[in-house]
């Protein structure tokens, strides 16, 4: 069951109480911290964390134990322990300390150490393939991007969240604002009713403008029940964006009303500062990203060229206490190397050649999604200034017409004019100051579309 948003609960939490006005900012507030969507969006920056985390894990230390015994007949044939550790390292190296026991009457001779054991520390260093990256370097590198990757997603939910609450809420406004002035309306025309029905009965007017005036009631009620039809949905429209702490819907009451979209608005970016911060547009990193971890893919694709040469070192003691460095390759030392290569190399250079296709068209589409971005910020652009001018003109128009709707009444008391004439006046009046209405609203939605464009959002 949807709650119902009490006036006194909204705007209580939102240090409004005694109002019953949900401004905009408040509105974006509760939007941002209550709504599933916007949650959704702190949600996906887990993702990158703990895929990071994940990938970091290829780093942990690594410890084992390895026993094996074979006692047939009373004769114990062998008995093999070995415990160690494993450090892999950033830099390719892979840190090693093992403590080994062996004993048995059928040991093979290589595996025999002294009676207390044997200690090796040492280490293990690719010279040739996985010098410079390797599987795991890759993989956490990859990680790291696609963690920031998922800032930038976070990002475009919330400005495509604030879009689409912006431009509910100032329809909201706007529907708001035409019924008052509608409502307004067949105020003024049941008067002038009462008025001219006086008239009639008085002989000063003719039965015909009872008729008339009669008919203006009826046209603008209709006008006036359209206007609560799409008032009702835009309500029903914010509710969708309205969420209490408990992840519950909600629902405005009916005593919240919206800001006058008339109200000024400030304009706090210049578009040259619009043209420059669309290069940080969440779309444009996300292909960015995207490249960065192609790149990381295509050198490690490369070193897969080179040939597998890896070498191993430990140095040998018997104990802790007794553990001494001696010369490099001179004595207590157990060394080896791994050599390996493809003659060919043909699944090696077919996938770097792959990964660099594929790294060249996501440069192209990287370069289609700025000129798309900037074709879409200069149109918001023009929209906007074009809505400004609009507004502008409009203004214009509205006052002169209520001049003309005075001075017809003026004409109208002293019996130069007409009530059809000055229904006429009225009727236009009321339809510009409705057109006016839409045309604010219209222009502070243009501007969050602006802004939009260019990748910023409610929290910038």
């Amino acid at each position: 069951m949807r709650k119902l948003l009490i006036i006194v609960i909204l705007l209580y939490s939102q240090g409004l109480l005694g109002q019953e006005l949900l401004t905009y900012e408040n509105y974006l507030e509760w939007v941002r911290s209550y709504h599933p969507v916007a949650k959704l969006g702190d949600v996906n920056l887990r993702f990158g964390d703990q895929t990071l985390r994940a990938s970091r894990g290829a780093f942990d230390p690594y410890v084992y134990a390895d026993m094996e015994r074979k006692r047939f007949k009373d004769t114990d044939y062998f008995d093999k322990r070995e415990a160690g550790i494993v450090v892999p390292t950033w830099g390719g190296v892979e840190l090693k300390g093992l403590v080994e026991q062996n004993t048995g009457s059928f040991l093979n001779a290589e595996r025999t150490v002294p009676p207390d054991g044997l200690i090796a520390a040492g280490a293990s260093v690719n010279i040739g393939q996985g010098l410079f990256i390797d599987k795991r370097r890759a993989a956490l590198r990859q990680a790291q991007i696609y963690r920031d990757a998922t800032k930038a997603e976070r990002d475009q939910i919330l400005n495509n969240l604030y879009l689409d609450a912006t431009d509910a809420y100032w329809t909201w406004a706007s529907d708001y604002n035409k019924l008052k002035i509608l409502e307004e309306g067949v105020k003024l025309a049941e008067q002038r009713f009462i008025m001219v029905k006086e008239s009639y009965e008085l002989g000063d007017l003719p039965a015909i403008d009872t008729v008339e005036a009669y008919t203006q009631v009826m046209d603008r009620i209709y006008r006036f029940q359209n206007a609560q039809i799409n008032f009702f949905r835009s309500t029903q429209l914010i509710n969708t964006f309205l969420w209490d702490e408990e992840e519950e819907p909600m629902d405005l009451a009916s005593g919240i009303f919206p800001e006058d979209v008339l109200e000024a608005l400030v304009f706090d970016y210049s578009k040259e500062s619009l043209r420059e911060y669309i290069l940080q547009h969440p779309e444009l990193q996300l292909k960015d990203f995207d490249i960065a971890s192609t790149e990381v893919e295509r050198r490690y694709k490369a070193e897969l060229l080179k040939p597998v040469l890896k070498v191993n070192y430990n140095f040998l003691t018997e104990n802790f206490n007794q553990m001494t460095v001696s010369p490099f390759l001179e004595n207590n030392y157990k060394m080896g190397f791994t050599f390996g290569m493809p003659l060919f190399l043909r699944r090696e250079r077919g996938e770097l050649g792959l990964t660099k296709a594929k790294l060249e068209f996501k440069n192209y589409e990287r370069d289609l999604k700025l000129l798309q971005l900037k074709t879409k910020l200069e149109s918001e652009i023009y929209n906007f200034e074009t809505v400004e001018d609009q507004l502008k003109v409009y203004f214009n128009n509205v006052n002169g017409l209520q001049r003309l709707l005075d001075g017809e009444m003026m004409r109208f008391e002293i019996g130069e004019s007409s009530l059809f004439l000055i229904n006429a006046r009225e009727v236009s009046l009321f339809n510009a100051q409705v057109t006016l209405n839409e045309l604010a609203a219209k222009r502070k939605t243009a501007y969050a579309k602006m802004l939009n464009a260019a990748g910023l959002g409610f929290d910038e």
